[in-house]
């Protein structure tokens, strides 16, 4: 069985930031695949799922409606471990061109007052009673600080070593 690439990064020494996980030949474009990690796992508890889902909702909406990369953003959606997201886009992109709009969308959150967009019916998501705006908030406010002091060589995934 062929070994998952991001199954050998060494997750006990992964700190916040914003990493690119892989590149994909899709037809005649690349896909960029980000991980973009906001809590280091096991040192810091994982986002709670409320957290997560309204963070979804709202750097999405930010992503693909209030920012030049919207026709870019192929998918925005939170890692299984509840640490982070892991954000696709069309073309080869690189962590510092991205981290200009990731701050602008954290920002967004920190900043947001009204309803979570997609969270006011049930028929808009699946299961939208579960958000929690004030820990979202909370959540982006700690990732702002990490993508204000981010730096190149801070994206650089630390594989795990043989022993």
């Amino acid at each position: 069985m062929n070994k998952v690439a991001s199954f050998e990064v060494d997750h006990t020494q992964l700190q916040p930031g914003v990493y690119v996980s892989r590149k994909d030949a899709v037809g005649n474009t690349v896909v960029t695949t980000f991980d973009v990690r906001l809590t280091a796992p096991y040192r810091e508890e994982p986002l709670s799922s409320a957290v997560l889902h309204t963070l979804e909702h709202l750097v999405a909406v930010f992503l693909r409606e209030k920012s030049d990369w919207g026709s870019r953003i192929l998918y925005w959606g939170p890692m299984g471990c509840q640490t982070g997201f892991d954000l696709l886009v069309t073309g080869e992109t690189t962590p510092e061109q991205l981290a200009p709009v990731l701050r602008e969308a954290f920002e967004f959150v920190v900043n947001f007052k009204g309803t979570i967009p997609g969270a006011e019916y049930a028929w808009q998501c699946g299961n939208y009673r579960l958000h929690d705006l004030k820990g979202a908030k909370e959540a982006a406010r700690r990732f702002l600080k990490v993508l204000l002091a981010w730096t190149p060589e801070k994206g650089v995934y630390p594989w795990r070593q043989e022993n």
